[in-house]
């Protein structure tokens, strides 16, 4: 069993930046890929970024890239999401997840990923 808890939301105007925690506890991530995702009010969940712990290769969804980074610390267990430039459609719930390393398919999937945790909310206002 892998835990994971998220941390960072809140309130920013528009143009700013947060930084989303998510500790991750119980199993060794180092297995593991750490992904992100969110979840607009009446939208599907979709995905943002995930970071391969062991390798620390990043993909980014095309809505993100060049803003948001995911950087990880061995130390800490803990996966970060720091999001620049933010825009009200970035509101949503965001989600950290953990999926098994090595498996078939793409990681930008959420039914790739086991565990996942409880959510934090970030709202962008104009």
């Amino acid at each position: 069993q892998v835990q994971l808890v998220e941390s960072g939301g809140g309130l920013v105007q528009a143009g700013g930046s947060l930084r989303l925690s998510c500790a991750a506890s119980g199993r060794t991530v180092s297995n593991y890929v750490l992904g992100w995702f969110r979840q607009a009010p009446g939208k599907e969940r979709e995905f943002v970024g995930f970071i391969n712990w062991s390798s620390g290769r990043t993909y980014y969804a095309d809505s993100v890239k060049g803003r948001f980074a995911i950087s990880r610390d061995n130390a800490k267990n803990t996966v970060y999401l720091q999001m620049n430039s933010l825009k009200p459609e970035d509101t949503a719930v965001y989600y950290c997840a953990a999926g098994i390393s090595g498996m078939s398919g793409s990681y930008t999937s959420r039914y790739r990923y086991n565990y996942w945790g409880q959510g934090t909310q970030v709202t962008v206002s104009s």
